[in-house]
């Protein structure tokens, strides 16, 4: 299994993508997923074959296409998307599935968001490049049911799921039932939890994002309400995660964090012969 960090865990610091990658290197961790905002705005001399120098790599870009908007901006966004993976390697670009949840969403908004994120797959597609929606409260993966019609709608191939264990068992599904019937179309994995269902607001993007949000109620990765211990035994050798902290000591949760996921995925021999095989 290989893991990665977010840089998105560290939008309130002052730190240099040099920093954070010997951070991430120095801490085991295979990679770090891009937040678009942080991908758009770094300067010059910063691209993939910088980062492998660090053993790193970017395994996706995480960003927010406008669906909702007029296609020519959708366009230019995608086309942008495509330089910066490019610079980076990456093979991924995770999106969410509109800005409103299925139950709120009519007919006609459905459709568009559907027109849209085929489109986006398609043109991604055409630069050899996969789209991800990652499930969300929200959006139109705001539950199993409607991600499963959101993906026979927009069918297209290059269309994959990044699995948010805990927005999926946010939305009210079994985790572990969820994960059975969404595994042709998982690409990726999103790993946080909190310590209680009645802390999931934590999570709200209008919090995230605040310098001056609430942290509390968010948790190490395997002290939280959700038990991650099944899951995490269940997932492929092969699989690919980021843990996506969003709290206070990141220099502390996240190394401690990937060592206890590291410890489970050890207890598979199949886990370890992957990881040897990717060193080599």
């Amino acid at each position: 299994m290989r893991i990665s960090l977010c840089t998105i865990s560290f939008r309130h610091h002052l730190l240099s993508i040099g920093e954070i990658a010997r951070f991430a290197r120095g801490s085991g961790f295979d990679g770090i997923e891009l937040w678009g905002v942080h991908a758009r705005n770094l300067s010059g001399g910063y691209h993939a074959e910088w980062l492998a120098a660090h053993g790193l790599r970017v395994p996706m870009l995480s960003d927010y296409l406008p669906l909702d908007a007029p296609r020519d901006s959708l366009t230019e966004r995608m086309a942008d998307f495509c330089r910066l993976a490019r610079n980076w390697r990456a093979p991924r670009l995770r999106t969410f599935a509109g800005t409103k949840g299925s139950a709120v969403t009519s007919p006609e908004e459905r459709a568009h968001v559907v027109s849209g994120l085929r489109m986006a797959a398609g043109y991604l597609a055409n630069h050899g490049l996969r789209l991800l929606v990652e499930t969300h409260p929200g959006t139109l993966a705001d539950n199993t049911a409607s991600l499963l019609r959101l993906l026979e709608e927009v069918d297209h191939p290059a269309l994959k799921v990044n699995f948010d264990a805990l927005h999926v068992w946010e939305g009210g599904d079994d985790l572990l039932a969820a994960h059975d019937r969404l595994a042709d179309h998982i690409d990726y994995y999103h790993l946080k939890n909190v310590r209680d269902r009645s802390d999931l607001a934590v999570f709200e993007p209008a919090n995230v994002y605040a310098a001056s949000g609430r942290r509390d109620g968010m948790t190490s990765l395997l002290e939280g309400t959700l038990d991650y211990g099944p899951f995490l035994e269940s997932l492929r050798p092969n699989a690919e995660a980021s843990l996506e902290w969003f709290g206070d000591a990141c220099f502390s949760i996240l190394p401690a964090d990937l060592s206890k996921v590291r410890n489970i995925a050890a207890k598979r021999h199949d886990d370890m012969a992957f990881r040897i095989g990717v060193a080599g």
